[in-house]
């Protein structure tokens, strides 16, 4: 989940739609894998790491052979493949940073939460439906197969999972999209900065997110039992 520096944003949520063609806060851009190497900036050897990644599920792999990184940091996808750790902003980064260089859109979504921490996870389209691809300490934060028609159903498919330690559902809204690639003439080099990416998070708490429950359904909302929690923080990192 986010660290606490990327505080949630403020206020009501700005209605959006929620079906059809999902507007995404850049359009996307689809690369040559191998003409964007010098653009992107990493090594050969940098390179041919992600590249050898070669789907969705091997960056998935990736990062749940990472240790969760517990820290206030906002590591760039250089960093986070050098040091072999990773919390979930720094997770989420680092796979739309390796989704891009296989030649998809580097697009993050933020999922927001009450009485708990955001999460942000990389989305990605195959055969026009959406996946997701996650880092979390919690064990049903994480990725989600590319089977679902729209942003809507991906971000519910988190919430029966989304609960903090006192056993609250938390999840409330989702972010449109966000290309990362709208980032590359503002902060160049941003995939191999030695600087943290405090500018990402600030960008998706600040976009208008779309609700996910009704009034009345939080009303309605009652806490998961004990075996549901116990699940929940299975191989959970604490300091």
């Amino acid at each position: 989940m986010v660290p606490p520096r990327s505080a949630r944003r403020r206020g009501p949520h700005a209605p959006a739609a929620t079906s059809g063609n999902t507007r995404v806060d850049t359009p996307t851009d689809h690369q040559d894998p191998e003409k964007t190497v010098h653009r992107f900036g990493f090594t050969a050897g940098e390179f041919r790491s992600l590249r050898a990644l070669r789907n969705p599920a091997g960056i998935q792999r990736a990062l749940d052979a990472m240790p969760y990184h517990l820290a206030e940091t906002a590591w760039s996808p250089r960093r986070v493949l050098a040091e072999r750790t990773a919390h979930c902003l720094e997770g989420a980064i680092f796979a739309a940073a390796a989704l891009r260089v296989l030649g998809f859109p580097p697009l993050l979504l933020d999922l927001e939460a009450v009485q708990d921490t955001d999460h942000v996870i990389a989305v990605y389209r195959a055969d026009a439906h959406w996946g997701a691809i996650a880092k979390s300490n919690f064990s049903g934060l994480r990725c989600r197969a590319p089977v679902y028609r729209t942003l809507r159903e991906l971000a519910m498919s988190y919430f029966e999972d989304y609960i903090n330690l006192r056993g609250e559902r938390t999840l409330r809204a989702y972010s449109r999209p966000v290309n990362l690639a709208r980032f590359d003439r503002v902060h160049p080099g941003w995939m191999i900065a030695d600087t943290d990416l405090w500018w990402i998070p600030e960008r998706l708490v600040d976009i208008s997110h779309i609700p996910l429950l009704t009034p009345a359904q939080i009303r309605g909302l009652f806490r998961v039992d004990r075996r549901a929690l116990e699940a929940a923080v299975v191989g959970r990192r604490v300091r």
